[in-house]
């Protein structure tokens, strides 16, 4: 039991007991993977019932701010939904930053040409929510990429889609199968949405078939996959592992499929699809790393009913995404000089993307990367590397976060890292990883 946890905690009813908890995760007193008493334990020390700290406990795991970890008991999420310290704080002054992930601002198309185009008029509440231009470009991308276009949302950002698909189809308690590893935002999420990620073994191609029929089997009614720039991977789907993966889908028609493309045609891998066919699915498709991060903007095609269920919640909160960042994406899209920026920059980031996993096998260091920004590098010791890259002026990220039960490893981002510096950084990280292979094996 852990006693200096359970004396911060007070209240003599599952309100107060679940605040006091929460006042705990926010300020930092409690921190992400600490575990909480168990609850017979914290109700004798409250001098309350067992049934109301189980209600506290119950209330802060419908929120996503903890999960049950089996024997460990009650565990606070790793990123809770709750205003907290950075669990990623920026690189310290002076580090080369290979660790966040975006991509090059010399790769995106310049936002000034298309700004003094805008007609610079205020919106009003009785438009239409989405822009008529943007959606028929939309349907004319995903039809060219075998996608059905017929129901198309506008959604500010690949996870808010993802995250509007979940709630639309699943209840707190249900599992969803996840790639391992996956990128921290959708396991942040589904932690937060008190759902239950079931962990799907990839490898280059994609989710491992058989461990994905593995998981459906245990009951997941959600199957969220990066068709290509998987991350932390680089993994992307080919034929061969798309039939397979449509094979074990097919005895599942009532699992939503949510496609993750938020590289789009900056991926430098071809776009496919598991849709075909499905009852629930969706397909989300961002422009942060092809046009930019700070277009909030995001198109899903999906089934009638996923789509009328994301348009009908979001009628009720945001009701709809800026019309200003629509019309602006319409534009860049529209424009004739746009298909040549994003292809050079899908060229400059796979050019990236060989020269570091070239660099490192000169060293005898295995890296995976077919596409997006990140390559993946196993290493034994995720967090002891990221600090000795540190000290040696890399930002890197140690793969914990991505992780539930694969190897560990290291993501870097090579999205703004050139040859000439990829040789560098091979010797960096080749010294890094191998005087601790030494000392062990002496």
């Amino acid at each position: 039991m852990n006693v200096s946890v359970q004396y911060q905690i007070r209240g003599d009813s599952s309100n107060q007991i679940s605040a006091s908890i929460e006042n705990g995760i926010r300020s930092g007193t409690l921190s992400a993977g600490e575990r909480l008493p168990t609850v017979r334990a914290l109700a004798t020390k409250l001098c309350v019932s067992p049934t109301t700290v189980a209600a506290a406990y119950n209330a802060l795991r419908v929120r996503g701010l903890v999960h049950g970890s089996g024997r460990r008991g009650t565990v606070v999420n790793r990123r809770p939904p709750l205003l907290t310290r950075a669990v990623f704080p920026p690189p310290a002054p002076g580090l080369r930053n290979l660790a966040e992930g975006g991509p090059d601002p010399a790769m995106l198309p310049k936002l000034k040409p298309y700004l003094s185009r805008l007609e610079g008029i205020q919106g009003r509440y009785g438009d239409a929510e989405n822009r008529a231009a943007l959606m028929k470009l939309a349907a004319r991308q995903f039809k060219g990429d075998a996608i059905a276009a017929d129901s198309i949302a506008i959604v500010s950002g690949a996870l808010d889609g993802i995250e509007r698909v979940l709630q639309a189809h699943l209840r707190p308690g249900d599992i969803v199968a996840v790639e391992d590893p996956s990128y921290t935002g959708v396991l942040d999420l589904v932690a937060a949405l008190a759902l239950v990620a079931e962990p799907v073994a990839i490898d280059d191609s994609g989710p491992l078939a058989a461990d994905l029929n593995r998981a459906l089997k245990l009951g997941a009614k959600a199957f969220i996959l990066t068709p290509r720039a998987q991350n932390p991977s680089g993994g992307a789907l080919d034929r061969k592992r798309a039939a397979e993966l449509r094979q074990v889908l097919a005895a599942f028609p009532e699992v939503v499929l949510i496609e993750d493309d938020h590289a789009g045609q900056v991926a430098g891998a071809p776009a496919i699809t598991l849709s075909g066919g499905r009852a629930y699915w969706a397909t989300v498709r961002s422009v942060s790393k092809s046009l930019g991060p700070d277009l909030r903007v995001s198109v899903m095609a999906g089934d009638a009913l996923t789509v009328a269920r994301v348009q009908g919640r979001q009628s009720l909160g945001p009701r709809w995404v800026s019309h200003i960042l629509q019309d602006l994406v319409a534009m860049m899209w529209a424009d004739g000089a746009t298909p040549a920026v994003l292809h050079k920059a899908a060229d400059t980031y796979a050019s990236r993307r060989r020269a570091l996993i070239e660099a490192l096998a000169q060293h005898g260091i295995e890296a995976r990367g077919r596409s997006g920004l990140n390559v993946w590098v196993p290493v034994a010791e995720e967090a002891a590397v990221a600090n000795a890259m540190a000290a040696k002026g890399w930002a890197i990220r140690a793969g914990e976060s991505y992780r539930i039960k694969s190897a560990p490893g290291i993501r870097v981002t090579i999205s703004t890292l050139p040859s000439e510096d990829a040789r560098k950084f091979a010797a960096d990280l080749a010294e890094s990883i191998r005087p601790r292979t030494h000392a062990q094996s002496a």
